[in-house]
């Protein structure tokens, strides 16, 4: 009886500490992550997508699109301005509860 009950509350220990542990472990490693070295792949990876966002920054909207892409996106929200009505598609929309 007595040992019963000390696996029940060893079972429970486990799963009420298991869960902020993993937690803990999942966080730590993405700080040690930013702390060290990227090998050269992710170095490359994160530097082109700084790059591009540098870009996209200055162009205004997306980098090396060309009339095809304006035509197309254009033709886009026409399309979704017919079927869901007026507005501004490109932002996302205001909720006010009242």
């Amino acid at each position: 009886m007595i040992l019963q009950q000390i696996l029940r509350l060893s079972s429970l220990f486990h799963s009420a500490v298991s869960i902020p542990v993993r937690r803990n472990i999942g966080l730590s490693a993405i700080v040690f992550n930013k702390t060290k070295e990227l090998d050269p792949v992710q170095k490359l990876f994160l530097d082109k997508i700084r790059e591009y966002n540098t870009k996209s920054k200055q162009a205004g909207g997306p980098v090396d699109a060309g009339p095809d892409f304006q035509k197309d996106m254009n033709e886009s929200l026409a399309r979704l301005q017919r079927a869901y009505g007026e507005g501004d598609l490109t932002k996302f929309p205001e909720f006010k509860f009242e």
